[in-house]
């Protein structure tokens, strides 16, 4: 145990993150110097607050199964080396986590039960940063060679994790990514000032040193089909998420002017990048309506903000979540709470239990406006409640409705759930013979955390497809849900 009177004495304390009025004029990360640097004055003693329980339920919070009270105490005792071998033992990418995970294993704390959780996440990305800082962060190249080779589709969490495990197995791994750039969605989905590009970098750079092999601007389906490659590889993993935007068929959907939130940041943050977008979706002076209450919508705030737009309003058709854990959704589950990410401290409206009924157009064919309802509990109009609300850029932030169907998924035939996910047993294993699935792309839209869980996991059953047998670790299996989602 770290301080065995920490949960006691001290309260929970977060990074400071930088003035609103200073950050929306940048791209950088919402935290000074790094959210890790940051974090170092306080987080000694945020570790010191976990109790080490009998029962620790953050492992269960937690698909990657950290071993979290193990790491803050060896934080507590200021062992950082020995902590980031705790932390990465279950976790090949705790800086992207750190920054970006939800966090599950902080409502499932012990201490969270009647106090303020241990801030869980902080100490995490505290441990990376300050590894990657000091050195401790090196490649680990295998000390032989399989034979093997696997082609891992897809360059998110999943596919990177799936990959790097494979790699220090000794297999030889070639990633396939379709844009011009290796990280999917965490390069081009996920704004700059949530994550910046650089951690991205130097954990591929360490990747590409360890021998795993990228190929970006391939796009698997057309250039390169799928009978060649079950021809060229012993095992594919398909990886490439769930990208198939979810749309909302009301009159006047085909008006200029609406976007899916997968068109509008990918070009912001290109441009964020350095890079030059032709005809880019701009918020710049525009009343913006983002429909969709859940990250990727605060991901568009917080882009549309730092763009100059004149108003935004974020839609949701649930009610507003109540700010205390509901009764219905009991320790140690996570609950729907109304959360202030760092867009939305920034500005924006936030709407709640309402209802796009129709996009109205401008003499030019663009969208002006839309006319919007409220809604009942079973999300019916109430008579009376229409409303019209300014818009020339409508942005659809409403989820994902599981991975493209036509090109590779078709080609290989497999196996589609109920969902519309490839279809996979309990060993990630698809319908299709050495065809192996992880993330979003069997799973279904989902977190981070799932995603490198789900790849590290999948790594271990291609290993044993492969050899027969495996000692890479083995986090979860689809079918073991934990008490968190």
């Amino acid at each position: 145990m770290a301080d065995p009177k920490g949960f006691l004495k001290d309260g929970r304390e977060v990074a400071t993150r930088r003035p609103v009025e200073e950050r929306v004029k940048d791209w950088d990360e919402v935290y000074p110097n790094g959210v890790g640097r940051a974090l170092l004055p306080i987080i000694t003693t945020q570790a010191g607050r976990c109790m080490d329980c009998g029962i620790p339920f953050c492992h269960q919070g937690c698909p990657l199964g950290n071993i979290i009270p193990e790491w803050n105490d060896l934080v507590w005792r200021d062992d950082w080396e020995g902590a980031i071998e705790r932390l990465h033992a279950t976790n090949n990418f705790p800086e992207f986590t750190g920054r970006l995970c939800p966090a599950p294993c902080e409502t499932a704390c012990v201490l969270g039960i009647n106090q303020d959780p241990v801030t869980i996440k902080n100490v995490e990305v505290s441990i990376i940063d300050r590894a990657w800082e000091s050195g401790y962060v090196r490649p680990q190249p295998p000390e032989w060679l399989s034979g093997k080779t696997v082609a891992v589709i897809g360059s998110g969490p999943a596919g990177l994790a799936a990959a790097q495990q494979l790699t220090r197995a000794g297999h030889t791994v070639a990633v396939y990514e379709r844009a011009d750039k290796i990280g999917g969605l965490l390069r081009y989905g996920i704004p700059e000032f949530k994550m910046e590009k650089q951690h991205l970098d130097r954990r591929l750079d360490q990747m590409k040193r360890e021998g795993t092999v990228f190929r970006a601007g391939v796009n698997v389906g057309q250039d390169l089909t799928g009978d060649r490659l079950l021809d060229r590889y012993d095992a594919v993993v398909l990886a490439m998420g769930a990208t198939e935007p979810r749309d909302l068929p009301v009159p006047g959907r085909e008006l200029g002017g609406i976007h899916q939130a997968m068109e509008f940041l990918p070009q912001a943050n290109r441009v964020a990048l350095g890079e030059t977008v032709e005809g880019q979706i701009l918020a710049t002076d525009k009343d913006v309506v983002i429909i969709g209450g859940g990250d990727t919508g605060a991901d568009c705030l917080g882009t549309s903000i730092r763009q100059g737009a004149r108003s935004i309003t974020q839609l949701e058709i649930m009610p507003r979540p109540t700010g205390d854990r509901p009764a219905g959704q009991p320790w140690p589950t996570y609950p729907m709470t109304y959360r202030v990410s760092s867009a939305h401290e920034e500005g924006g409206e936030r709407v709640y239990a309402v209802s796009t009924q129709e996009f109205l157009p401008d003499e030019e064919g663009n969208v002006r406006a839309l006319s919007l309802v409220e809604v009942d509990s079973r999300f019916q109009p109430i008579e009376g409640t229409e409303r019209e609300i300014p818009a020339q850029l409508v942005l659809f932030a409403m989820g994902f409705l599981g991975p493209e169907k036509h090109g590779l998924v078709e080609q290989l035939g497999v196996e589609l759930d109920e969902r519309g996910n490839v279809k996979r047993d309990a060993s990630y294993a698809s319908s299709v013979d050495g065809v192996f699935v992880a993330g979003d792309a069997g799973r279904g839209q989902s977190l981070i955390v799932w995603a490198i869980a789900e790849g590290r996991a999948a790594a271990a059953a291609v290993d044993t497809y492969l050899t027969g047998s495996t000692a890479l670790p083995v986090p979860i299996k689809p079918h073991e849900r934990p008490l968190v989602v």
